[in-house]
């Protein structure tokens, strides 16, 4: 009984001693712990490279039903047909400038009333006027003097007939004298010394007084003459002062070149850019606004040398409005660049500027609207007059 209790009771203290190995156990176990994230890193970065190759296989990958060969053309399977991107514009477009003003330095000009944008102007119809106030001043104080000027020339050109008329009298009179002379010296042998001398003395004095007389009536006649020039300079320097003034003030208000749509520019103003309105201020020379006229439009469009090279004068092609998808017109190829340009991804790559016009026109076929062009590279429209 004592033994078999013994053992019983000493049976638990023999546990610790497996329990002295479980250090071992858990640092021999730790490891695996360690090694498993890297492991996971590992895993995710190569499922990563994996996918990012994937994805870019499938952009590089080609349509099954386009074959894109440039920034702004499409060329489909067939090599049919091919579409431009390009922007409409007007056929028949005036640029409308703030006046220059003859002989003034203005700074800025004040619009007073302003076609609005999207109106319709017949040829002649007042577009824009500007504050005309300073030049009908000018003109008003230009032709006051002008006037003045004009009294002072026909002033002088009376006193210089009067003076003329009254010297020619007085040459007249002299001439009479210097005759009256030379008659009494006829009888000088008969008449006594003393009225010989008398005689001779008058003539002298008559000879002189004739040739003072026509001396002095030239000079009067130059200096008058030249008193006249200056006030006539001056007349007429105030008179092409007095239109330019007048030029100015019919400048400020412009007129439409043509029939047409009014579209406003935008311009720089007040520190950022928009389109000016009444009461704003413009420089002069500066474009603000343009008269288009909507019954012809075309479409301009850049074409890379690929696609440059497959183009002929008289080719057909339709034209789609990026805004209004169910609008379509016919078009021609009208026009094309002989000189390219660098493109927009590479200096070697060359850009041709291309222009097709509309057949047909629409209310809402606008300058400046996004416009598509399928052009037809069918043989039988590549030829030069297959199409109206």
């Amino acid at each position: 009984m004592h033994s078999s209790e013994n053992e019983v009771a000493s049976g638990p203290p023999s546990l610790p001693e497996p329990a002295e190995t479980l250090p071992s156990m858990s640092i021999r176990s730790g490891g695996p712990r360690l090694i498993t994230p890297v492991r996971l890193l590992v895993v995710a970065v190569v499922v990563l490279v994996g996918g990012v190759l994937l994805a870019l296989g499938l952009r590089h990958k080609t349509p099954s039903n386009k074959n894109i060969v440039g920034p702004s053309s499409v060329r489909d399977d067939a090599g049919q047909s091919l579409r431009f991107k390009g922007t409409t514009e007007a056929v028949l477009t005036r640029a409308i400038l703030a006046p220059v003003l003859a002989g003034q330095q203005v700074g800025t000009l004040t619009i007073t009333k302003l076609a609005t944008s999207g109106s319709h102007v017949k040829q002649g119809g007042v577009l824009v006027e500007f504050d005309r106030q300073a030049q009908m001043r000018d003109f008003i104080d230009k032709q006051a003097d002008y006037s003045k000027l004009v009294s002072q020339v026909v002033e002088e050109e009376a006193k210089e007939s009067a003076a003329r008329a009254k010297d020619e009298t007085e040459l007249k009179q002299a001439e009479n004298t210097l005759g009256k002379a030379e008659f009494e010296m006829q009888k000088v042998e008969i008449d006594s010394r003393i009225d010989a001398e008398k005689a001779q003395e008058n003539l002298d004095e008559a000879k002189a007084t004739v040739e003072q007389l026509h001396a002095t009536f030239d000079l009067k006649r130059k200096a008058a003459a030249a008193a006249i020039r200056i006030l006539e300079i001056q007349r007429d320097r105030t008179r092409e002062t007095m239109l330019h003034a007048q030029a100015n003030a019919e400048l400020m208000q412009i007129h439409s070149p043509i029939d047409g749509i009014v579209v406003l520019t935008t311009v720089w103003k007040q520190g950022k850019m928009g389109e000016v309105q009444e009461g704003d201020q413009v420089r002069p020379g500066v474009p603000f606004m343009e008269v288009v006229d909507p019954s012809r439009m075309q479409v301009r469009v850049l074409a890379n040398q690929e696609d440059f090279l497959g183009l002929q004068i008289g080719q057909l092609s339709k034209v789609h409005l990026d805004a209004y998808p169910e609008l379509v017109f016919p078009g021609k190829l009208e026009e094309m660049a002989p000189i390219g340009r660098n493109g927009d991804f590479s200096s070697k790559l060359r850009t041709f500027a291309v222009v097709f016009s509309i057949t047909g026109n629409d209310v809402k076929l606008m300058p400046d609207l996004s416009a598509a062009v399928d052009v037809d590279l069918a043989p039988h429209s590549s030829a030069p007059g297959s199409g109206q």
